[in-house]
């Protein structure tokens, strides 16, 4: 088979890799090699993809960005009402499962990453922006009456009581099991005058 003609399933099974090498060896084994060792392929494979360590995790983030945005969508148009949507939004931004906790491991190991990166902190900061964006609309629809400001602060606070949940979750599923994660969600929503 020509090679034009693998390139999908050659892309997806790299994407497969890189997830997997960050995910479950961590941002410091993420390498060429390993990747190549995840997908079952060669380094030239890999390099041909991904020419360096910075493009494995430009790749990984963007991936992550895509997976969580669709997710999102389908879970906010599926949605009966405002409140709904923003706790069902919210909500799938905890380590409530395995692939939860994969992609907050993930998105913890680009921060990691992206501090000391210049070009890496652009895009983890856009895309942060973006989802700042997106709950602030969310708080917004749930709370029409309330300033703009409220809103905006309610909104980080959220974020950051998610983001932190989730962060705690996957580096402790025990300590922060689902269940407790889901109440300390509700209850700041309920706190907010948010709840459904």
């Amino acid at each position: 088979m020509a090679r034009t003609a693998d390139r999908p399933a050659q892309e997806a099974l790299l994407s497969r890799a890189v997830w997997d090498v960050l995910a479950h060896q961590g941002l410091e084994r993420l390498t060429i090699r390993a990747v190549a060792a995840a997908a079952g392929c060669t380094t030239g494979l890999v390099m041909h993809r991904f020419p360096n360590r910075r493009a494995l995790l430009l790749h990984a983030r963007r991936l992550l960005h895509e997976r969580t945005r669709a997710r999102v969508e389908a879970l906010e148009a599926a949605s009966a009402t405002p409140r709904e949507a923003l706790r069902s939004v919210l909500r799938q931004g905890l380590s409530l499962d395995d692939e939860l906790r994969t992609e907050s491991t993930v998105w913890l190991g680009f921060l990691a990453a992206a501090v000391a990166d210049d070009e890496l902190i652009v895009q983890h900061r856009a895309n942060n922006q973006a989802w700042r964006q997106r709950i602030t609309r969310l708080v917004g629809a749930a709370a029409p009456d309330w300033p703009a400001e409220h809103a905006a602060a309610t909104a980080s606070a959220l974020i950051a009581l998610v983001e932190g949940a989730a962060a705690l979750g996957s580096g402790d599923p025990a300590g922060y099991p689902p269940a407790a994660q889901e109440r300390m969600l509700d209850d700041t929503l309920a706190a907010f005058g948010l709840a459904q």
